[in-house]
Protein backbone atom coordinates (compact mmCIF):
# COMPACT_ATOMS: atom_id res chain seq x y z
CA UNK A 1 0.00 0.00 0.00
CA UNK A 2 2.70 2.68 0.92
CA UNK A 3 4.36 1.64 -2.48
CA UNK A 4 1.29 2.11 -4.11
CA UNK A 5 0.68 5.73 -1.92
CA UNK A 6 4.56 6.79 -3.17
CA UNK A 7 4.01 5.56 -7.22
CA UNK A 8 0.30 7.84 -6.75
CA UNK A 9 2.40 10.40 -5.57
CA UNK A 10 5.18 10.79 -8.26
CA UNK A 11 2.57 10.62 -10.64
CA UNK A 12 0.66 13.30 -9.57
CA UNK A 13 3.73 15.73 -8.98
CA UNK A 14 5.14 14.71 -12.19
CA UNK A 15 1.61 15.93 -13.94
CA UNK A 16 1.00 18.83 -11.98
CA UNK A 17 5.21 19.82 -12.87
CA UNK A 18 4.36 18.83 -16.54
CA UNK A 19 1.06 21.22 -16.60
CA UNK A 20 2.53 24.13 -15.15
CA UNK A 21 5.22 24.09 -17.64
CA UNK A 22 2.19 23.44 -20.15
CA UNK A 23 0.93 26.86 -19.23
CA UNK A 24 3.75 28.17 -18.84
CA UNK A 25 4.11 27.92 -22.61
CA UNK A 26 0.83 28.26 -23.73
CA UNK A 27 0.88 31.98 -21.97
CA UNK A 28 3.65 32.40 -23.77
CA UNK A 29 2.77 31.47 -27.37
CA UNK A 30 -0.04 33.91 -26.51
CA UNK A 31 2.16 36.64 -25.34
CA UNK A 32 4.68 36.01 -29.21
CA UNK A 33 1.13 35.71 -31.05
CA UNK A 34 0.14 39.37 -29.50
CA UNK A 35 3.41 40.83 -30.26
CA UNK A 36 3.24 39.59 -33.78
CA UNK A 37 -0.42 41.13 -34.17
CA UNK A 38 1.45 44.32 -33.02
CA UNK A 39 4.32 44.03 -35.90
CA UNK A 40 0.99 43.47 -38.45
CA UNK A 41 -0.85 46.36 -37.07
CA UNK A 42 2.52 48.80 -36.95
CA UNK A 43 1.68 49.17 -32.84
CA UNK A 44 4.80 49.85 -31.63
CA UNK A 45 3.23 51.30 -28.30
CA UNK A 46 2.27 47.48 -27.98
CA UNK A 47 5.66 46.25 -29.01
CA UNK A 48 7.16 48.26 -26.43
CA UNK A 49 5.06 47.05 -23.79
CA UNK A 50 5.98 43.58 -24.54
CA UNK A 51 9.95 43.73 -24.53
CA UNK A 52 11.35 43.69 -21.38
CA UNK A 53 13.90 46.92 -20.78
CA UNK A 54 16.89 44.88 -20.75
CA UNK A 55 15.44 43.14 -24.61
CA UNK A 56 18.22 42.20 -27.11
CA UNK A 57 17.70 41.47 -30.92
CA UNK A 58 20.19 39.82 -32.75
CA UNK A 59 19.77 39.12 -36.62
CA UNK A 60 19.45 38.42 -39.66
CA UNK A 61 22.64 38.83 -40.11
CA UNK A 62 25.62 38.14 -38.07
CA UNK A 63 27.17 40.93 -36.42
CA UNK A 64 23.04 42.50 -36.15
CA UNK A 65 22.09 43.40 -32.86
CA UNK A 66 19.63 45.83 -31.06
CA UNK A 67 18.47 46.86 -27.64
CA UNK A 68 14.45 48.20 -26.66
CA UNK A 69 15.52 51.52 -27.36
CA UNK A 70 17.08 51.03 -30.64
CA UNK A 71 14.26 48.06 -32.15
CA UNK A 72 11.30 50.34 -30.77
CA UNK A 73 12.80 53.46 -33.03
CA UNK A 74 13.79 51.33 -35.79
CA UNK A 75 10.09 50.06 -36.19
CA UNK A 76 8.39 52.52 -35.73
CA UNK A 77 10.93 54.94 -38.82
CA UNK A 78 9.56 51.33 -40.66
CA UNK A 79 5.87 52.33 -40.09
CA UNK A 80 6.26 55.37 -40.75
CA UNK A 81 8.18 55.94 -43.96
CA UNK A 82 8.81 52.49 -45.28
CA UNK A 83 6.10 49.40 -45.25
CA UNK A 84 2.67 50.01 -45.83
CA UNK A 85 1.64 46.23 -44.87
CA UNK A 86 3.39 43.93 -42.59
CA UNK A 87 1.01 40.70 -43.21
CA UNK A 88 2.06 37.26 -41.68
CA UNK A 89 0.41 34.97 -44.12
CA UNK A 90 1.15 31.24 -41.89
CA UNK A 91 2.65 30.97 -38.92
CA UNK A 92 3.39 27.99 -36.49
CA UNK A 93 4.66 28.58 -33.01
CA UNK A 94 6.82 26.27 -30.94
CA UNK A 95 7.30 26.42 -27.18
CA UNK A 96 10.15 24.96 -25.24
CA UNK A 97 12.35 25.09 -21.95
CA UNK A 98 15.76 25.17 -22.45
CA UNK A 99 17.95 23.92 -19.48
CA UNK A 100 21.39 23.74 -20.21
CA UNK A 101 23.56 25.59 -22.17
CA UNK A 102 24.40 29.96 -22.16
CA UNK A 103 21.08 30.46 -23.18
CA UNK A 104 18.44 28.62 -20.41
CA UNK A 105 14.88 29.77 -20.38
CA UNK A 106 11.67 29.42 -21.57
CA UNK A 107 11.90 29.94 -25.40
CA UNK A 108 8.88 30.37 -28.17
CA UNK A 109 10.51 29.91 -32.00
CA UNK A 110 7.65 31.20 -34.73
CA UNK A 111 8.05 30.05 -38.27
CA UNK A 112 6.45 32.51 -40.53
CA UNK A 113 5.68 33.69 -44.01
CA UNK A 114 5.54 36.98 -44.57
CA UNK A 115 4.15 39.49 -47.20
CA UNK A 116 5.56 42.87 -47.06
CA UNK A 117 4.44 46.16 -49.37
CA UNK A 118 6.11 48.98 -49.11
CA UNK A 119 4.39 52.70 -49.24
CA UNK A 120 6.22 53.62 -52.15
CA UNK A 121 4.25 50.89 -54.40
CA UNK A 122 7.44 48.48 -54.32
CA UNK A 123 6.81 44.80 -53.57
CA UNK A 124 5.03 42.66 -52.38
CA UNK A 125 8.35 40.90 -51.32
CA UNK A 126 7.72 37.74 -49.25
CA UNK A 127 9.82 35.87 -47.40
CA UNK A 128 10.14 33.13 -44.71
CA UNK A 129 11.42 33.87 -41.08
CA UNK A 130 11.99 31.71 -37.97
CA UNK A 131 12.37 34.25 -35.46
CA UNK A 132 13.47 32.74 -31.43
CA UNK A 133 12.00 34.98 -28.54
CA UNK A 134 13.06 33.92 -25.04
CA UNK A 135 10.31 35.12 -22.33
CA UNK A 136 10.96 36.04 -18.93
CA UNK A 137 8.30 37.16 -16.47
CA UNK A 138 5.48 37.58 -19.27
CA UNK A 139 8.39 40.01 -21.48
CA UNK A 140 10.68 38.96 -24.11
CA UNK A 141 14.33 39.73 -23.39
CA UNK A 142 15.80 37.86 -25.96
CA UNK A 143 15.11 37.65 -29.75
CA UNK A 144 17.10 35.70 -32.71
CA UNK A 145 15.73 36.59 -36.21
CA UNK A 146 16.67 34.14 -39.41
CA UNK A 147 16.01 35.28 -42.91
CA UNK A 148 17.13 35.72 -46.34
CA UNK A 149 17.96 39.37 -46.93
CA UNK A 150 19.68 38.76 -50.69
CA UNK A 151 16.04 37.03 -51.50
CA UNK A 152 14.53 40.18 -50.34
CA UNK A 153 16.50 42.81 -52.28
CA UNK A 154 16.44 40.55 -55.27
CA UNK A 155 12.41 40.50 -55.06
CA UNK A 156 12.76 44.41 -54.89
CA UNK A 157 14.79 44.59 -58.27
CA UNK A 158 18.61 44.74 -56.90
CA UNK A 159 21.38 42.27 -58.30
CA UNK A 160 24.67 41.66 -56.44
CA UNK A 161 28.21 41.58 -58.10
CA UNK A 162 31.45 40.86 -57.33
CA UNK A 163 33.42 43.32 -56.18
CA UNK A 164 36.11 44.78 -58.97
Amino acid sequence: MRRFLAFSFLCMSTIACSSKQEEIERENIAIIEKYIQAVQSKDTETMSELLADDYIGYGPSYFDSTNKEQAIASWKDVAENLYDKIEYTRTVNIAEKVTEGPNQGDFVSDWATLKITYMDGRGPVFLTINAVYRLEDGKINLSRSFYNEADVMRQLGYECYAPE
